[in-house]
């Protein structure tokens, strides 16, 4: 039963991601926030299909869920007093440092801050788990697809987001940090 549940839910994911993000795209510029909300609907459709509820219509279920997450993100954009920067992750407000590492404003470009920066989310990066550190790794650094990663590790692309998922959270929570002392000084 499970793996026919997880065979459904591959199948879905598979047919409907581009669509989904697309649509995602078209109301938000940012890409890393587009594949955010994108993760944030795979996440909640994984956990609602796992949980034994029913959907009548997966593909109308999904783009409502999509809608929500868009207006949502909007909401917290606009509530945020670093919008530009921090976004917040279960009820708190997290640095987004690519973001932050391009902005002059924030003295970025300053080579200590540089390499205060850069040193620190290397730490953070090593801190994670091994499977999550090397998912996170082989998507952003070296630019796999999930489907390739899967193809080659034979681990399942849902787990491969799920991966994923987790260590930008963690990233994110953890690098905070970093914000905070960047305010400060």
């Amino acid at each position: 039963m499970a793996s026919e549940q997880n065979e459904r839910i591959q199948a879905t994911i598979k047919q409907e991601r581009k669509r989904l993000l697309h649509f995602i795209r078209q109301r938000v510029n940012n890409a890393s926030d587009a594949e955010d909300i994108l993760q944030d609907v795979l996440y909640q459709f994984t956990e609602y299909l796992r949980l034994g509820s029913q959907i009548d219509s997966i593909t109308g279920w999904l783009f409502a869920v999509t809608r929500n997450r868009i207006t949502d993100w909007f909401r917290k954009k606009k509530e945020t007093p670093f919008s530009e920067y921090v976004r917040e992750i279960e009820g708190e407000e997290v640095l987004f440092l690519p973001e932050l590492l391009a902005d002059e404003t924030m003295e970025a470009n300053n080579p200590m801050m540089r390499k205060f920066m850069s040193e620190a989310i290397m730490q953070a990066i090593d801190e994670l788990p091994e499977d999550q550190r090397y998912v996170f790794l082989q998507h952003e650094i070296e630019g796999k697809s999930f489907k390739e990663m899967s193809e080659e590790t034979g681990i399942g692309v849902n787990t491969l987001l799920s991966r994923k998922r987790y260590a930008v959270l963690y990233l994110r929570e953890r690098l905070a940090e970093v914000y905070k002392e960047i305010l400060d000084n």
